[in-house]
């Protein structure tokens, strides 16, 4: 199966921050907007990706987008976190 993960953050290029392993069967690419994400993830279901997973800056909302560019065709998740570690979270991302 083809898996791919994405990361959110306004210094990223799409066509140019990638990488894979296990001869691209893993790929992990960074996106700078949800216009950008939507981008990729059709490439991504269009080339036979099995899922997506997102990181948590898209929360819900982007990955609503995620999962309405694929058609919902394939499964999107996206990372979370424990209510515990707001503050930390907060700290960090702002």
């Amino acid at each position: 199966m083809k898996f791919a993960f994405l990361i959110l953050d306004s210094r990223f290029d799409s066509a140019a921050d990638r990488a894979s392993i296990h001869g691209g069967d893993a790929q992990i690419i960074g996106v700078a907007s949800l216009a950008q994400a939507a981008a990729a993830a059709r490439q991504l279901a269009a080339e036979g990706a099995g899922c997506i997973e997102l990181c948590g800056a898209f929360g819900p909302e982007g990955a609503r987008a995620v999962i309405d560019a694929t058609g919902g065709a394939i499964p999107v998740g996206y990372v979370t976190h424990l209510p515990e570690q707001d503050s930390l979270y907060t700290e960090v991302f702002g």
